[in-house]
């Protein structure tokens, strides 16, 4: 069985990557054009290219015996740590007229230049790299480094002194647990990174970085395990991140358009979340982890349907706590055809109603004077807007707007004759199942469909509800993910994979990975016989 189409070779997509790379640098800006020597010609053209901004800060000293070696200091205020700049300034500005260590050029070539004079013997900072061209130099002094320039020489040096104010590490606010980690991502990469390699302490846990968008230059980061993970998975993601031609990313979910498959579909393709250990368990299982700076989400690739419904809370309780999965699909089910089954019901087929609760239902239709159809499209779209307005709201009036509206409108709808008790009994469940689902991506197109099925019961009963699961189906069944099967293992029926589906097996069982990943390495836990047995069988013998 295969699941993943040809995809171009990694060395091709790299060398074709390093193409685009060389045309973004091409910008109106001309930043890959390479340094001066003269070292005031650069400060003019880096005042001019940032309008003089008043948050670049230029430091210029002089150094060498006579002091007629200039050198200048540049970093953006806000996003270096002041307090690492100053010392360095102050152990810089102590040997810069130190002869042995800055030589000055007086024709006869110096066994070393200052450029390298600082690098490995002044510089403390632990990243250190040399720049030769503006692109790199507005690359790192925009993220938060530090440049060192020296007059007559084309090349510059940059040190690692990011120090923004961040967020830090907090509970994850979406995906909550019960049991398990507390501690979520932030806005800073290196953290994010941090907080992976502290749960996967293995040399092959790869990273790759690369900067996207023309204006933003937003740093993204594909991380995967070596030896764990499908190559081909790896040549595509990096393909599709290499294709993007745009001004500016600003959050992963840009990203996750921007690769995704371009299938017209409503359901995500990609997985997100904002739980370290979620990113470390799916790297173990074979996926590519995408993170992006300045967000707390992170992608995952591939990923199939199954996984939306799937906590991580399930794996650290006891297998038997994953029968709990279930009500998750139940859910599913219920927020998805339980207006329309009640549209179709009790316009279409009342007869398949027990003939007391018919006859209770009618009575209480009795006064209203919308269809049951209007009926349940009224109250959905208030509901959905009760909704958008409490993700929205002030924290301090939150709660009491939705006081007013769940009792207040609700009760005063009925009273009204304008629904009926039991169309308010039946959106206030779709609601609550709603938010059953793990993950909130999953539940943005479950909420689309359900009007779409809505619809279909309001023209053609039960004949249209069956039409339409027919045709999700088959929608959900033609979908891929990097080459996945979206609905793996069931369509292709994968029956070792589904011990992690529907329900949660015990760990003992689960002993390979999933088989659509199609990993080289699908053995993650040996068979060993157990010691008990073992004891027993020697008492036997003996």
């Amino acid at each position: 069985m295969r699941f993943f189409k040809s995809t171009r070779a990694g060395g091709a997509g790299r060398s074709a990557a390093g193409k685009r790379e060389a045309n973004r640098a091409g910008s109106p800006l001309q930043e890959a054009e390479p340094l001066s020597p003269d070292m005031e010609l650069n400060l003019a053209k880096i005042r001019a290219t940032t309008g003089n901004s008043p948050d670049l800060i230029i430091r210029t000293i002089r150094i060498g015996a006579s002091g007629t070696t200039k050198a200048a200091v540049l970093h953006t205020d806000g996003l270096t740590d002041k307090e690492i700049i100053t010392r360095f300034l102050e152990s810089f500005m102590l040997h810069a007229r130190d002869p042995a260590l800055f030589r000055e050029l007086n024709g006869a070539e110096s066994p070393w230049s200052p450029l390298q004079m600082l690098e490995d013997f002044t510089l403390t900072l632990s990243s250190v790299t040399e720049i030769d061209n503006f692109q790199a130099l507005y690359d790192n002094l925009l993220s938060g480094n530090m440049i060192i320039l020296i007059d007559g020489f084309g090349k510059g040096l940059s040190a690692d002194t990011k120090g923004w104010e961040d967020r830090g590490v907090q509970e994850a606010s979406v995906q909550s647990v019960v049991r398990g980690p507390r501690e979520s991502f932030s806005e800073n990469l290196a953290t994010n990174i941090a907080l992976i390699r502290r749960r996967i302490k293995d040399p092959k846990l790869w990273i790759e970085s690369r900067a996207i968008g023309r204006v933003t230059r937003t740093k993204v980061t594909l991380m995967y395990i070596k030896g764990i993970v499908n190559e081909n998975t790896v040549a595509e993601v990096r393909s599709r991140l290499d294709r993007i031609e745009i001004d500016g990313i600003f959050e992963s979910g840009n990203i996750e358009e921007l690769i995704q498959e371009k299938t017209f579909t409503p359901f995500p393709t990609i997985y997100n979340t904002e739980r370290p250990d979620s990113v470390a368990a799916n790297l173990m299982e074979g996926r590519v982890a995408i993170l992006v700076d300045g967000t707390p989400v992170v992608l995952i690739v591939p990923v199939v349907f199954a996984q939306f419904f799937q906590s991580p809370e399930d794996y650290y309780h006891r297998s038997d706590y994953g029968v709990i999965r279930i009500l998750r699909y139940i859910s599913l089910v219920i927020t998805l055809l339980a207006p329309a089954l009640f549209i179709s019901i009790t316009t279409f087929h009342q007869e398949m109603l027990p003939t007391t609760l018919m006859t209770s239902i009618a009575m209480q239709r009795e006064k209203v004077p919308f269809p049951a159809a209007i009926e349940a499209f009224l109250m959905e779209f208030t509901f959905e807007l009760l909704r958008e307005a409490g993700i929205r709201m002030p924290r301090a009036i939150g709660p009491a707007i939705s006081i007013v509206g769940a009792l207040v409108l609700g009760e005063a709808s009925v009273r009204a004759g304008l629904v009926s008790p039991a169309m308010v009994i039946v959106v206030s469940i779709t609601a609550i199942a709603s938010f059953v689902f793990p993950s909130f991506a999953m539940s943005i197109p479950i909420r689309i469909l359900r009007f779409a099925l809505m619809g279909l019961s309001a023209f053609f009963g039960l004949f249209g509800v069956f039409i339409g699961l027919i045709a999700l189906n088959l929608h959900l069944c033609s979908l891929r993910s990097f080459g996945v099967p979206y609905m793996a293992p069931f369509a292709p029926n994968i029956p070792s994979d589904r011990k992690d589906a529907i329900f949660r097996f015990p760990l003992t069982a689960m002993r390979t990975r999933p088989v659509f990943i199609q990993s080289p390495n699908p053995v993650r836990q040996n068979t060993h016989s157990d010691p008990d047995s073992d004891h027993r069988r020697e008492g036997r013998e003996s």
